[in-house]
């Protein structure tokens, strides 16, 4: 804002002093010029810092995007993970209960065929 200020009031005393006559306002519009080609160059700086400082921060603005990206992939893999781990844990545990019951079952069965075979043989 300020250099753009100083181009205007560059430029303004330039056309001012074009108006005078004689060697002092000759001198006055080189001084003007390079005034003008001071103030031009400064905001040329200022320009191309300001695209340099706004390339920086799109170039981290993607590396961060690109870090939380790969975040959540290694977070979904490890509640695919976690998923995949609860449900065989589910699946044992079904299994050893379905396990424990016929065992339970057989040894019932194996009393009631005992308690059969004792009771024929009283008979």
């Amino acid at each position: 804002m300020i250099r753009l200020h100083h181009i205007v009031t560059g430029t303004t005393l330039m056309l001012a002093l074009a108006a005078c006559r004689g060697p002092e306002a000759e001198q006055a519009r080189r001084d003007a010029a390079s005034a003008a080609d001071h103030a031009a160059a400064a905001t040329d700086q200022a320009v191309d810092r300001a695209a340099d400082r706004t390339q920086a921060a799109a170039e981290r603005a993607g590396e961060v995007a690109r870090d939380a990206r790969q975040d959540a992939a290694a977070a979904a893999q490890r509640a695919g993970d976690a998923t995949r781990d609860a449900a065989a844990d589910a699946a044992n545990a079904t299994a050893n209960a379905a396990d424990a019951t016929a065992e339970k079952a057989r040894e019932l069965a194996d009393k009631a065929e005992q308690a059969k075979r004792d009771a024929e043989a009283k008979r």
